[in-house]
């Protein structure tokens, strides 16, 4: 499933409410996932979006959802 969404958009929600959104560049096994091109993180409803790098890896234990 997540081979068809590689090096596409996606929307990454994670537990703590955070949302990254970037390109999903590769992930493994235990669903760690890769993004490049980060382009925001929206943390919390009452807290501004930050900046990030260029490649952001997530640990999949803290993945709630993934979209396009």
């Amino acid at each position: 499933m997540l081979e068809e969404t590689l090096q596409a958009t996606v929307t990454i929600q994670l537990k703590d409410g955070a949302i990254y959104h970037g390109i999903l560049a590769g992930y493994d096994q235990h669903m760690n996932l890769v993004l490049e091109a980060v382009d925001d993180v929206e943390a919390f409803a009452d807290e501004p979006g930050e900046a990030v790098q260029d490649t952001t890896i997530i640990r999949g234990d803290n993945v709630v959802t993934i979209s396009t």
